[in-house]
């Protein structure tokens, strides 16, 4: 069992630090925005089962609904990086999720599409501004033996809130017409659990001591680690937020990160919007193609706690290529033969569901890895905005694509998408796993 920090004599560094049970309950509210993230985003394919025909939606409006959301959260992750970086992690972490809260309830009572899709963009923007500030600092609160898996958690907890909107909204929408209401509104109540589980969560650190307030950065380490503990500083070149980003020396991560992550999200993103109106497109009925839509999710969420236990022992360059070849083949082979028999199309979805994971875990342990802390949620939050643009117009497209091109050609496309993510990671991920912040950060 790992020595209490305070009993240690010798001096260490954080990244150095054992596992304390601080530590565990930070990535468990951290995972609070990914969760409902996955929820929200999930919960709405149920609910447009039943708004369609009583609003009598077309495909685009179903595709704009589906994709509020994700716009949302694309603004609200590039405003959520950069004052997280200007202003620290600890206000925003503690209050963001309060609008989550507020504009999930008002969904209850809507009666427009308009404004549906403006409550969804908020709640959105909130979602996506807290993406940044949960991640960066859970990053630098965790020793680097730890970093990998419990960043990649964060997905898992997307994984998860995406499997409860189905348990949920299935429930709920069974229950008469209008559970289609109940089901938006319960965003509400993970929202609520997680802002009171943030109270009191400490400032980062790391931010505190960039900003030269070593006092306080000194006073957190020591209360958290002991009076031995101390803190390896990046020495990467800061850069301030979003616009000095692009000149900062890190261009070329950018656009590796935004372009992986873009790649692993298109696809899923439109699995999990229409993942039932997809699979009867192959062939399932109703009933059928609801239970596969929940198999999948069940198999991407025990996909991705099998990446978390290889991301240490692959590396996270492996993992990725690997990720990519085997979940685009099977795309492919969706994409090819739409027509097989039933069984032949559900093995293939649970193949993608069980190879995406890697992928999918990797998208915010990269960015917070790569990036030093003076623009660490800058980065993130644009990685995260500009891989939810992608996100956004798949969405948007994917139902639009089954009525005029049908589901084989729509599968064909998400295997290409498959395909550049595989090309950019064989060419540019880098391996980071086994290293401090202060190395990964180096360029």
């Amino acid at each position: 069992m790992n020595q209490p920090p305070h009993a240690r004599t010798e001096a260490f560094l954080v990244d150095d630090a054992p596992l304390l049970p601080f530590h565990k309950r930070l990535a468990l509210h951290a995972g609070g925005g990914p969760f409902l993230d996955g929820y929200v985003l999930s919960v709405i394919g149920i609910a447009t089962v039943q708004i369609t025909p009583q609003w009598g939606l077309n495909a685009a409006q179903q595709g704009l609904i589906a994709a509020s959301a994700t716009i949302g959260i694309f603004l609200g992750s590039l405003l959520g990086g950069r004052l997280t970086d200007r202003f620290g992690r600890r206000s925003l972490y503690s209050f963001d999720l309060i609008a989550v809260v507020l504009f999930s309830v008002a969904q209850f009572w809507v009666d427009d599409f308009w404004w549906l899709f403006l409550l969804r963009v908020l709640i959105g923007v909130a979602i996506g501004a807290d993406y940044p500030v949960a991640a960066s600092l859970l990053t630098e609160f965790t020793p680097k033996k730890y970093r990998g898996p419990f960043i990649g958690s964060l997905t898992v907890m997307w994984f998860l809130g995406a499997a409860s909107a189905y348990l949920v909204g299935g429930i709920v929408t069974g229950l008469g017409d209008q559970g289609w209401r109940w089901a938006l509104a319960s965003a509400a109540v993970p929202a609520a659990l997680t802002v009171l589980a943030r109270a009191g969560t400490p400032e980062s650190p790391r931010w505190l001591a960039g900003k030269g307030r070593v006092a306080e950065a000194d006073a957190i380490v020591t209360k958290i680690f002991g009076p031995h503990a101390t803190l390896e500083i990046e020495s990467g070149r800061p850069a301030g937020p979003i616009g000095p980003l692009w000149k900062s020396g890190y261009l070329g991560r950018i656009v590796f990160v935004t372009t992986f992550w873009t790649a692993s999200v298109v696809p899923l993103f439109a699995v999990y919007a229409f993942g039932p109106r997809i699979l009867a497109g192959l062939g399932l009925d109703g009933r059928v193609a609801s239970m596969g839509s929940a198999v999948v999710t069940i198999l991407l969420l025990v996909s991705c706690v099998l990446a978390l236990a290889a991301i240490n022992k692959l590396g996270r360059r492996t993992l990725l290529i690997h990720s990519f070849a085997w979940s685009g083949l099977t795309l492919l082979l969706l994409g090819l033969f739409p027509g097989s028999p039933v069984p032949v199309i559900l093995g293939l979805f649970a193949t993608y569901a069980i190879f995406t994971g890697g992928a999918q875990v990797l998208q915010l342990v990269y960015p917070n890895e790569l990036f030093p802390t003076e623009i660490r949620g800058s980065a993130v939050g644009l990685a995260s905005s500009l891989s939810r643009v992608g996100g956004a117009i798949g969405t948007y497209m994917v139902p639009i694509a089954l009525d005029r091109w049908g589901i084989g050609p729509t599968m064909l496309g998400a295997a290409a998408i498959a395909v550049i993510g595989l090309a950019v990671s064989a060419a540019w991920a880098p391996e980071t796993r086994g290293k401090s912040l202060a190395e990964s950060t180096r360029i």
